[in-house]
């Protein structure tokens, strides 16, 4: 017999001090007040029209790899969460809501795979999502995850970088990169610039050469860009994740602003797949826009743009075949699955496809704010995505070494999967691929 959900459950110092605080009249309200004035006819129609049919199951990378335990299916989850707030009209004890959070922070990564296989096209991340609203309304949220909300309400960035800190990584990069192109700068606040180019904290934080990388490619490329020195820089959002629309709007706004402020023509975004998602698809539509008042372009699009035109060069290709980790939030969420590929194959003597790709791809199960739940639950998304793992172990099993991974959650998630199956595969951004390989014209010669 399966173990009914309450039996995985995991100690969380967020979840447990959140229900602590509850009553029973607290949560009633609270989920009858999200379900009458920001869910409407969308979440009726869904629960109405669900047949339960399971036909979703399989495409769950939880579900999948834990056996086809039904508790793990994209219906059983909404089951044991949402449509029993729904039937049971609000009236849940906290034992309750500490489940329903549980599954809907760290068992589901919102990546949307299952409507694709809904005959009703049923959006199972959609009300995960509102779950996790109600339960951010309620104050119970995961540690980790609610930290990093902190972070941006406090700072406008997820890492508690200063304002200071992030200038001073900005020059740190361009003084790195003098030793290689005597003439590259890092304009800040460049007014009227064509390009504002943002990204994720973690950069100025842990991977801060990528700047490096992205300067060495504009400058190579010619591009008329800049970088801000305010906030509004860092375009990531786990606020979105943990069900802070209200900080998710504000952030949006400021990175929106801070690109109008500047009068640039477009934003163009570093590699990472929920913080193009929060740009382009949620954040605006909180705010209430119809539009993004700025055009805003991943960099998947903007590199296969500079490939295509022949404003970046390869001077060499990656030997040996490749496979290709498709994000979700910018392969399922804008389909960026053909610009994805010709860059892959501009790079790349070889590329070898995951079974399946494209649309169809597996989530890094690191997606969704999931990864951000922290230690607590790093073994839930390990062993939930038992399905990433035998995707990758097949192409290596065909030779392959190396992975593109255009998404920094993707990249975390996929470094806990590969070490913990012993798969020898290693991950790169299109970025370092293209920083390493490509035509510098502009460099010293050696």
């Amino acid at each position: 017999m399966k173990k009914p959900v309450f039996d995985r459950k995991i100690e969380d110092i967020g979840l447990e001090t959140g229900t602590s605080r509850l009553t029973p009249e607290k949560i009633q309200e609270t989920i009858q007040n999200v379900l009458a004035s920001e869910t409407g006819a969308k979440l009726k129609v869904y629960h109405d029209t669900c047949v339960r049919c399971g036909l979703c199951s399989k495409a769950c990378h939880y579900y999948v790899s834990h056996d086809g335990d039904p508790t793990y299916s994209p219906v059983g989850k909404v089951v044991q969460t949402m449509a029993v707030m729904i039937d049971k009209k609000g009236k849940v004890d906290a034992d309750f809501i500490y489940r329903a959070a549980q599954i809907a922070y760290t068992e589901c990564n919102l990546c949307r795979r299952c409507i694709h296989y809904c005959p009703l096209g049923i959006d199972t991340g959609y009300i995960m999502s509102m779950v996790r609203r109600i339960c951010h309304k309620l104050g119970v949220t995961p540690q980790y995850i609610q930290d990093t909300a902190h972070s941006h309400s406090a700072t406008m960035n997820q890492m508690w970088v200063k304002d200071d800190e992030w200038i001073d990584s900005l020059l740190w990069q361009e003084e790195e990169a003098r030793d290689e192109f005597p003439d590259m700068r890092i304009p800040l606040d460049k007014e009227g610039a064509d390009i504002m180019y943002s990204v994720i904290a973690p950069e100025p934080k842990f991977r801060t050469h990528l700047i490096y990388q992205a300067g060495a490619i504009m400058h190579e490329a010619g591009a008329d860009w800049t970088m801000p020195t305010l906030h509004g820089w860092d375009n990531s959002d786990m606020a979105m994740f943990s069900g802070d629309f209200e900080i998710m709007g504000r952030l949006k706004r400021d990175h929106f602003e801070r690109a109008q402020k500047l009068k640039v023509n477009r934003i163009v975004m570093g590699e990472c797949g929920h913080a193009f998602r929060s740009v382009y698809d949620q954040g605006n539509r909180w705010l209430g826009w119809a539009d993004y008042p700025v055009e805003v372009v991943h960099s998947v699009e903007y590199f296969a743009d500079l490939l295509r035109t022949g404003k970046i060069k390869m001077a060499q290709k990656v030997k040996g075949p490749i496979t290709i980790q498709d994000p979700c939030n910018i392969i399922r969420g804008r389909g960026l699955m053909e610009d994805l590929r010709y860059v892959a194959h501009a790079i790349a003597d070889e590329v070898i496809e995951m079974t399946p790709s494209l649309e169809h791809n597996y989530c890094c199960a690191a997606g969704g704010g999931v990864i951000n739940c922290g230690p607590p639950f790093k073994n839930v998304r390990v062993n939930g995505n038992k399905a990433k793992a035998d995707q990758l172990r097949r192409v290596k099993e065909q030779g392959v070494d190396l992975c593109l991974c255009p998404c920094h959650n993707c990249h975390g998630g996929l470094e806990d999967i590969i070490h913990s199956n012993e798969l020898g595969i290693d991950l790169k951004f299109i970025g370092d691929i293209i920083y390493a390989n490509m035509v510098k014209t502009k460099a010293v010669e050696e």
